[in-house]
């Protein structure tokens, strides 16, 4: 009986240790994956499979949300024959038409819910206010996943430039209310690009400024 209480002990431990030991691996490979993050401008001709596309919108689509609107839709395009109609004028046509997709960011600026005074009352529509700060952590969730899975992405400024957001509302045909975001060129990496070093200390403040 002894001899048992000892093994148990003993596997309890292990178990302890082990488990701590894959939560300290897991930490550094998502810690790893936010530091490598880098603009990646030029790209291979290699195609994205159809599930790795998912995996990168499921990730987009996990961001903090305020109220938990998840304003955010997604339009994924791999036909570069549009894209002089897409992005007319867009200084990043190089890098939209080497990437393997080019996905569009967008928000519904607005939603449908009861007020916060009558939450028990009809749904009715609101204004968005805060759509902008769900649609950055948006992006950044995709770009991230863009990094897990080895391949280049690059955010690009959309809104609120009217002359980029203009030509992709009108022939992509988007609902009065939704606004295109950010437009992220995709693609597996032809050169060997390496993340910058934004780490500044100086930048820190404790207590105040």
């Amino acid at each position: 009986m002894k001899t048992l209480r000892i093994l148990f002990s003993f596997l309890f431990i292990v178990s302890i240790v082990t488990g701590a030991q894959a939560q300290s691996k897991a930490g550094k490979a998502a810690l790893e994956n936010i530091h490598q993050r880098k603009s990646v401008r030029t790209y291979s001709d290699k195609k994205i499979p159809d599930n790795v596309m998912t995996e990168l919108l499921r990730a987009a689509m996990a961001a903090p949300t305020g109220m938990n609107v998840q304003p955010w839709h997604f339009i994924v395009l791999t036909d570069t024959s549009q894209y002089d109609r897409i992005f007319a004028g867009n200084f990043n046509m190089r890098m939209f038409k080497e990437s393997a997709a080019v996905v569009i960011l967008c928000a519904d600026t607005t939603y449908m819910r009861p007020t916060r005074d009558n939450p028990n009352g009809p749904a009715v529509l609101q204004i968005n206010r805060i759509w902008r700060d769900d649609m950055g952590a948006c992006t950044e969730n995709f770009l991230l996943a863009c990094e897990a899975y080895g391949l280049g992405a690059c955010w690009t400024a959309c809104y609120p430039f009217p002359d980029r957001m203009n030509s992709i509302k009108e022939t992509l045909n988007l609902p009065p209310t939704v606004v295109p975001y950010s437009v992220v060129p995709v693609g597996y990496p032809r050169l060997n690009e390496k993340p910058k070093d934004k780490w500044k200390p100086e930048k820190i403040h404790y207590g105040r400024w």
